[in-house]
């Protein structure tokens, strides 16, 4: 038999199984392609090492990519930044064209901004003063120097020779850094936005090399998107004072930080720890002072966020909703980076709410691909996200429906009936079994969502067994604090569990447990919330063996056999199910 294994611990040679995750309004065209495949993406050149694929539209409607390459691995010698240029949304791309060469001191972490006469400003850190080592040793110098710009004002096929140097305050960060601030330790991933007349971005100082002390601080404009002469830019650093965005609570690393405009003076940023959880904070004056961060949750007062130490990255759309970029485990490294989830963002009473999240992308044959520093593109309507695996970057569509129902989730109160196998009602549930119509195959997953009442929760409860006496088939009961299921088709088997203390006696919990064919995970959705551990383990979902098939067993659902309690009703869906249709079906109720 073949056991689930932990998420972090899956074979990394997997045949690839083509399925198509149904949407909501969406055609059902069965298991072609699934768009959620890392592969399926369209890929963008590079020199091999690729970092922070970072787009904008410019006003032709070509597609201007700045990015970070080199021949060597990340940080070293002839790193430098880079632009690309497609006229076809990604298909294909011209030859990379430098903003800075190879052969010159390390450029590193591009960003652009395009500004309202066509204009594309790039900043990056510049190795100006050459720094090569720290105490008499060799040191990586893609994070440190000078923040500087240049500008192209032909799309990006040519860029200014010179180049111009940010203003970059002194502050205690930097007199206590291993230079004693005669050099600046640095590097950012905010795209640049503007917001009434200004335009913004924030980065991470370090206070020690490397990667250690971080803190965030913010540029802010308010001339460049006017003003035709780069060295006539006036900047402001802020938050005011001498200290940047951090928490002392949440350790040495605090890094990454990035924002989204709110609307008026207001603003929102979030950046990684390795506490398992990024922190978010807001401002109200413009970017000046930031409240004491916070571990992120997902509504104010809400479950908290889980992510490790990769890059949480936030996004605003044109109309005004938000999306965020993360890994939805709380790891504490900077591995497990696939998948990538996503959730949707909506503004009430100052605050952004979350939804729950979906799997955005993930990569099938290794689970230990590390994708991240995505970007957001939009364009007539259409969605695309592009991401790296460090030594190939893509960009994927995004299917339009999938977002938009990440910003309504659980609004829509509506039961779909797209690939329902089997619904039972209380008649059904009486009789205590259901003949299933063919093999649960597994080709695209499955969801069996159902709604329960414990008179007490109490261990080794059964609700669905279909089990031959050799065990082949779907099981689920209690376990311990939790509810488990096992898949078993007599050669290969699975199984995973709810988080603890979820369920209570007397109550009526709504429960779906999906197996999604696409990344072979499985997932519990609980009373309207995707499990994600809880802080209790690191990961709220997991994986199962490429070779599991059919779990039908007897091919007879025994329903509840040995519950202290009722099954309210029950459906089986012949796919999995989103996590925003599983959050709306919660909402519509039993």
């Amino acid at each position: 038999m073949k056991l689930i294994l932990p998420a972090t611990c899956v074979p990394f040679a997997f045949a690839i199984l083509s399925v198509l995750l149904p949407l909501p309004d969406a055609v059902d065209v069965g298991p072609i392609s699934d768009w959620r495949e890392l592969d399926q993406g369209l890929t963008i050149p590079s020199e091999g090492y690729c970092d922070q694929p970072y787009v904008v539209v410019l006003p032709s409607g070509k597609w201007l990519c700045v990015m970070t390459t080199g021949k060597g691995n990340e940080g070293s010698k002839g790193q430098h930044v880079v632009s690309t240029i497609s006229t076809d949304r990604g298909k294909t791309w011209s030859k990379l064209i430098n903003i800075e060469p190879a052969d010159g001191p390390e450029a590193s972490w591009a960003v652009p901004l395009l500004t309202p006469s066509g204009r594309v400003y790039v900043f990056y850190d510049y190795n100006g003063d050459r720094i090569a080592e720290l105490d008499k040793r060799k040191i990586r110098t893609d994070m440190l120097g000078w923040y500087v710009y240049k500008f192209s004002d032909d799309g990006g096929l040519t860029w200014s020779k010179l180049r111009y140097r940010l203003p970059m305050r002194l502050t205690q960060a930097d007199r206590n850094n291993d230079w004693k601030g005669k050099v600046q330790i640095f590097w950012g991933i905010c795209k640049p936005q503007q917001a009434e007349g200004s335009a913004y971005f924030s980065f991470t100082k370090l206070g020690k090399y490397m990667l250690d002390q971080g803190e965030g601080w913010l540029y802010r404009s308010d001339n460049i998107l006017t003003e035709k002469n780069p060295a006539m830019i006036r900047w402001d650093l802020w938050p005011e004072g001498d200290k940047g965005i951090r928490s002392p609570r949440e350790g040495s690393v605090q890094e990454e930080h990035n924002m989204v405009w709110l609307g008026g003076k207001n603003w929102y940023c979030v950046y990684r720890t390795t506490q398992g959880y990024p922190c978010h904070t807001y401002s109200q004056d413009d970017g000046k002072t930031w409240e004491a961060p916070t571990p992120m949750t997902y509504t104010p007062e809400g479950s908290m966020v889980r992510n490790p130490r990769a890059c949480p990255k936030l996004f605003r759309t044109k109309e005004g909703n938000f999306l965020f970029w993360f890994h939805n485990h709380s790891g504490k490294s900077f591995d497990d980076r696939n998948p990538a989830w996503i959730s949707g963002g909506v503004l009430r009473d100052g605050k952004i709410h979350w939804s729950q999240p979906e799997i955005l992308l993930y990569a099938k044959e290794n689970p230990k691909t590390r994708m991240s520093y995505p970007d957001l593109i939009e364009q007539d309507g259409r969605y695309w996200f592009t991401e790296t695996i460090k030594h190939i970057a893509r960009v994927h569509e995004i299917p339009s429906p999938f977002l938009q129902h990440l910003w309504r989730q659980g609004q829509e109160k509506t039961i779909t009936r797209k690939r329902l196998w089997i619904e039972a009602g209380k008649e059904i549930l009486k009789k205590g079994v259901i003949d299933l119509p063919g093999p649960l195959a597994l080709r695209q997953g499955m969801s069996l969502e159902f709604w329960v009442r414990f008179d007490k929760f109490a261990a080794k409860q059964v609700l669905f067994d279909s089990r031959t006496a050799s065990g082949e088939g779907l099981f689920v009961a209690t376990k311990g604090k939790t509810i488990r299921v096992e898949l078993n088709d007599g050669k290969t088997k699975a199984h995973w569990e709810t988080d603890e203390d979820i369920f209570q006696s007397g109550k009526t919990h709504h429960v779906v447990v999906t197996v999604d064919a696409g990344p072979r995970m499985i997932m519990f959705l609980v009373d309207g919330r995707l499990c994600d551990g809880a802080g209790q383990r690191q990961f709220g979902w997991g994986r199962y063996p490429a070779e599991l098939r059919d779990v039908s067993g007897t091919r007879k659902l025994l329903l509840g056999p040995s519950l202290q309690g009722n099954l309210l009703s029950v459906r089986l869906y012949q796919r999995p199910l989103t996590t925003s249709e599983a959050v709306n079906h919660y909402h519509a109720g039993p």
